[in-house]
Order: structure tokens, then sequence, then C-alpha cells
């Protein structure tokens, strides 16, 4: 299996409302309590917002009854003391890393035989 790290920062935010979809917004979640975004370093949306992340994309397809590769990679990252932030999309996963856990972040996934 492969993965790739993203080109550039990005920051979680918890928005004020629904923002407009464009080059800065990399994934939205709304749900009953709470709208989410994981945008670009920078964006000009307003909300609640944690920076410093990374991502992480498995480059691959994964069908939908696969069961236990996330298990074993966030049991690699809690090992090595890493805390992530994990979104699917239809047909693959996404890490989010603090910056200053990314270096150590790709060696644990090496580590677990995925090639980045």
């Amino acid at each position: 299996m492969k993965a790739f790290v993203n080109n550039g920062t990005y920051s979680v935010v918890k928005c004020r409302a629904m923002p407009s979809f464009n080059k800065s917004v990399f994934a939205v979640i709304a749900d009953s309590k709470e709208i989410t975004a994981v945008v670009a370093e920078n964006s000009e949306i307003e909300g609640e917002m944690e920076s410093g992340f990374r991502i992480i994309t498995l480059d691959t397809v994964l069908p939908f009854d696969l069961i236990g590769l996330l298990d074993g990679i966030s049991k690699a990252f809690a090992e090595s003391e890493i805390p992530i932030l994990v979104l699917s999309s239809y047909s693959t996963d996404h890490i989010l890393v603090k910056e200053n856990h990314l270096e150590k972040a790709v060696e644990c996934l090496r580590k677990s035989g995925i090639e980045i």
C-alpha cells in the first residue's frame, strides 16, 4: 500500500456557518451539533480553530468491507505517541497529524509496510 503527504499545512475549524467550497477547503463534516472544516492554513474561515496539521492520504481505493486497516495504523501511531485525526472519504482515508509529528508519523507508516 502507498500513501503520500499532501502539500501545505491545514487547520481544523469549528465553523459558525457552512463554508463556501473553494481550493482552500479540503473537507467539511456537518452533523447535528456542528460544522467542521479542514482548510488550508490562513484560510478566511471564522470559528474555533486548531492549526498546524499535515494530511497523509492513503493512495489506494479501499473497499467498504475492509476490516482492521485503521486499527493497525492507529495502534502504531499510539505506540509512537502520535495523536491523529482520521477522515474517511468515499474511496480512501486521510490521516491528520500535527506538523511537529510528521517525520515520526511517516517513519511509523513505513515500519507498518506503507510506502510513502
